[in-house]
């Protein structure tokens, strides 16, 4: 028991130390040195750092982060608090001693990278039980209480810097930030809940008896017969429900035209999909 308790901890404190890097690497190796700027708590360290040199932008992010984590005590899980606070500290370190030298003139190309590494690294760190503080705290909370994507939240946040960015400094700046964040945030949702993605699928069929058999054996998934009338016809009909992975959506496909090429079938995306079996939920 002990020993699977320090393995979870390792585990998580790596994913966190893995994401961490990639995001620093992104910050000192693109975005400082080409001028361009990110959203949130450390979108704002950047400004910072701009007008004092001297003072590094980790250090300026760990200080900013005080406030935040006051709050955060009383939203969020006393576990994902901890990991968070450990994940802020490893953050502004990394951020403050990891100072790559990444050579790409064209600019529009700096961005896209960036943006990948840095979408990929927030990505990495919320696949843990923790974060690295600052906006990624705030977003946890949106999702948790009002299913809102975490990219989308970071997206809206991040115009506000955007606008200040901009006017403190230049548009051409600001556009190219633009693309950061637009590629960071798309990375993002990938890495976080794309890959676990769900879909739902509404069928129906007068051979549901034998869709519904051949998806519970053949994916093992679980299928929910629902009464149902036609709305022109009034006749009774069987709507088929059922939850299953990106990956067996082909499968269900397939399955549904070989028994009935006339069905009626209705393919939906999931936020969340909460279950031992099926859920997507992150460990939040």
């Amino acid at each position: 028991m002990k020993l699977n308790f320090l393995k979870q901890i390792l585990i998580n404190l790596s994913l966190i130390s893995t994401g961490s890097l990639l995001a620093a690497v992104s910050i000192n190796g693109i975005l400082v040195p080409m001028g361009f700027f990110s959203g949130g708590v450390i979108g704002v360290s950047i400004i910072l750092h701009a007008f004092i040199p001297n003072a590094e932008v980790g250090w300026i992010y760990f200080l900013m982060n005080i406030p935040i984590f006051i709050l955060a005590w009383f939203y969020v899980g006393r576990r994902f608090f901890f990991y968070s606070i450990a994940g802020m500290i490893i953050f502004s370190v990394l951020t403050s001693i990891v100072h790559p030298t990444i050579h790409i003139e064209e600019k529009i190309l700096a961005a896209i990278l960036a943006g990948l590494l840095s979408g990929a690294g927030s990505g990495i760190v919320l696949r843990s039980l923790g974060s690295t503080g600052g906006l990624d705290i705030f977003s946890v909370i949106m999702l948790k209480r009002f299913s809102i994507k975490l990219g989308n939240t970071i997206l809206a946040f991040n115009s506000l810097v955007l606008t200040l960015a901009a006017i403190l400094f230049s548009i051409e700046a600001s556009l190219y930030t633009l693309i950061f964040m637009y590629i960071n945030t798309k990375v993002l949702n990938i890495v976080v809940t794309g890959l676990s993605q769900r879909k739902s699928a509404i069928i129906i069929s007068s051979c549901w008896e034998e869709i519904a058999r051949r998806i519970n054996s053949e994916i093992n998934r679980g299928v929910t017969v629902v009464n149902a009338e036609g709305g022109y016809s009034k006749k009774n009909e069987k709507v088929l429900y059922t939850v299953f992975t990106f990956q067996e959506l082909s499968r269900i496909k397939q399955i549904v035209k070989q028994i009935d090429p006339n069905a009626f079938m209705v393919i939906n995306e999931t936020l969340e999909v909460m279950g031992s079996r099926i859920g997507n939920q992150p460990h939040w």
